[in-house]
Parts: structure tokens; sequence; C-alpha cells
């Protein structure tokens, strides 16, 4: 908290969520914190975004001060476009924090801060009315640090880039020294360009892998249209009921949906300015010439081939325990028991028929989109998954030849 006081003295003004006027999204966290003393995580990302998205904030910057404490809330914003351009970790040893802890006092009028070792307020007045807040006990403190480092190692892969670990045991104004010297950095990409890379493929071929992988070494914001689809109907707007009513029905999304939701989602932030890596649209020529009318034209377009053996392989011996909810294949990652393996189920998608349907409509289409993406490569997807992605990486750097066998 210290620290955060003094980088926005020093880089940007500060402002609250909870405390924000005329927001519908904050008088409901209002009314969740007073009657369960906690804010839904939807709720409170939805109150971050409110206030990032405010003149200040897209003009100054902003500093987030206690969030995001789980991997799910760096899921839910990074969903939403909120990419932190630095990520500070401060770490100092349990006993260090217990201590420090166990000095806090806060200020019932003011609701200050101070610290009977290191800020200790000179006031008689102010030092007769401290009280010792709740929750502070070495036992509370302890339990708080266990869950805090059971989180931490699920968030920090999340800003594999960004990342800068500085140890808080030391004087205050050499962590902050420290802190201003690395937000005031600034941060190049690994690619020669903004990239906007589509990936193209049947099911089975290894998409989702390789968006991930290039998300994570170059930054992009990986946009799979089919998550995207499925995330839009937890917004709980009217286009998320119109698309809830295709999926009840299991019908296909109309085109015209899917470009305003795909529309929405590009057109953030993080998208324009760190690029992205598209996969799951568009499937067939028509999709492509929506795609590329609206102005999103990607830079970078990969085939993935894979033969229909292989795909079979891939996905037909899938299966998912009902019970823990962990995911085998049968001969990848078999289970480990007879009594696991007769109860698990396999998803209706993977199914031999579903696959060689999709497959087949893939392919059907394929070469359309290969003769519009006429600077598109064509790779060879058999073959290990890094393998794979390392052909990627020399076609967005220095372009591969047209055919990779």
């Amino acid at each position: 908290m210290w620290l955060c006081k003094h980088l926005n003295t020093n880089l940007l003004t500060r402002g609250t969520l909870l405390g924000k006027e005329f927001s519908s999204v904050a008088e409901e966290a209002r009314k969740q914190y007073q009657r369960f003393k906690k804010v839904p995580d939807s709720l409170l990302i939805q109150l971050v975004q409110e206030r990032l998205m405010e003149e200040d904030c897209v003009r100054r910057g902003w500093i987030l001060d206690g969030i995001p404490q789980t991997r799910e809330q760096v899921l839910m914003m990074q969903t939403l476009g909120l990419a932190p351009r630095h990520v500070i970790v401060l770490n100092a040893p349990d006993s260090v924090l217990i201590e420090r802890n166990l000095g806090k006092r806060i200020d019932p009028v003011t609701r200050e801060i101070y610290h009977t070792t290191f800020d200790w307020p000179r006031e008689a007045e102010v030092q007769n009315r401290l009280l010792e807040p709740e929750g502070i006990s070495e036992v509370e403190t302890a339990r708080k640090l266990l869950e805090y480092h059971r989180s931490i190692i699920r968030i920090l892969p999340s800003y594999p880039r960004i990342l800068k670990a500085i140890s808080a045991d030391q004087p205050c104004v050499d962590v902050f020294y420290q802190a201003l010297t690395y937000v005031q950095t600034s941060h190049r990409s690994n690619a020669p360009f903004t990239p906007r890379v589509l990936l193209c493929g049947p099911m089975g071929s290894g998409k989702s892998l390789q968006a991930a992988l290039l998300a994570q070494k170059y930054g992009l914001v990986n946009i799979c249209c089919g998550q995207l689809l499925r995330e839009a109907v937890e917004d709980q707007s009217k286009l998320s009921e119109l698309i809830q009513s295709f999926f009840d029905k299991e019908m296909t999304v109309p085109d015209d949906i899917i470009l305003k939701v795909l529309k929405g989602r590009l057109d953030r932030p993080d998208c324009v300015h760190k690029g992205w890596v598209l996969h799951g649209f568009p499937r067939d020529l028509d999709q492509a010439h929506m795609l590329a009318s609206m102005g999103y034209s990607p830079n970078r377009v990969f085939f993935l081939n894979v033969p229909l053996d292989s795909i079979l392989e891939r996905l037909t011996l899938r299966r998912v325990d009902p019970v823990t909810g962990e995911r085998y294949h049968l001969m990848y990652k078999p289970p480990p028991t007879p009594e696991i393996q007769a109860r698990l189920l396999q998803n209706p998608e993977d199914a031999e028929d579903r696959v060689k349907l999709q497959t087949d409509l893939f392919y059907r289409n394929s070469s359309e989109l290969e003769q519009f993406y006429r600077q598109a490569l064509t790779l060879n997807g058999d073959q290990d998954p890094y393998t794979v992605f390392e052909y990627i990486e020399s076609g967005i750097i220095n372009p591969l030849p047209r055919k990779v066998f």
C-alpha cells in the first residue's frame, strides 16, 4: 500500500472502486459487500474495467493494488483486455511480514494506517485513538500468507514478460526507487511488427496450443472464436440472450452475430497495441470476406494440415473423469486405475462421426480460404507441437516457403 501511494504521487492520481458515484455496478458491489462482506469476482472485475475506462486512467495510466488475487481474476481481466504494462511482486520472508502486520494500527477517524515501529503518528491525540485492526494476529496472518502463496504461483505465469520481483525486506525508499525505475521503462516485443495472426486448421490440429504459445512468447491477445461466444453469453446482454438461444437449439450462431462479438474484442486497446492471434474464424470464404470488409486483415496466416487418422487418434480417445474433472487420453495419458477408467466419459463433440464430419467440412472450405489468403503458409501439423511452433515463429520473423513437409 505504501509503495502504491508513492508511485501515485509521482506518476498519476489515485481512484477507488466502491466509492464511485452514479454507477449501477458500484451500487450492486456495495450491496454485496454490505450483505456478504465480499464482492463476487465477476462484479469486482466489472468495477475495475469501469474505472480503468475513465478518461484519467486512459490518459494518464493506472496502478492496481490488491487485484488480481487469483488465477480466475487474471483470466477475467485478460478476457476484457485489461492488460498491465508492468507487474511488480514484492517478496519478503513470512516472519518479516508477520512482524510488520502485528504492528499495524488504524485511525478510526481518517482510516489512515500507522505502525507501532515504522510509522507512528506524532500527535498524541491521534496516538490515543488508534485501534488494532481485526485479523492481524500471528495465526491469522500466517493463514493469509499460506493462501497468498498458493494463489501467487498460479498468477505470476500469466505475466512472463512484464514481471519484476523486488525484495520488500529493505528500506522503503530503496523499494520505491527500484519500482519507479522499472515502471518508467518500456518493453519491446520480440516480434518485428505488430502481429495479427490467423491460425486455420481442422479440429484437433493444435490451433489452441499454438495460439497459447504465440500469446505467451509475443504478448499477443489469444482470441478463440468459440470461447469468445461463450464469454459473450455470460455478459447478460441482449446479444448474449440471442447467442444462448442458438446454443440451446444446438444451431450455428449466424455470421453477423459472430462478427459483432469479434469486432468488440478486436477493437479493444490490447488487441490494437499488442496484436492478436485468432483461431476458429473464419471457417469459409464468405466469413473471410466479411472479416476483411470490416478492416480486420491478418498479416500472417497459417494453415495446419493434419490427416484424418491423426485427428481421430487425438480426439476420439479423449475422456474426462466426471468425479474429479481430470482429463485423460486413452493412449497418451491413460487413467491410473481400472476404477477411474470405468467411470470416464466422452464429450459428444469427440465422437468419431462428429469429428469426421467437422474435418471433412474444413477441408472442403480450406482450398478457397488458401486462395483468399494468398500469402498464407501451409504447415504439417502432424508432428511435435514445438516443432510446429518453430515453423510458425519462422513464418512470423522470416516467412517460410509456401509448403512445409
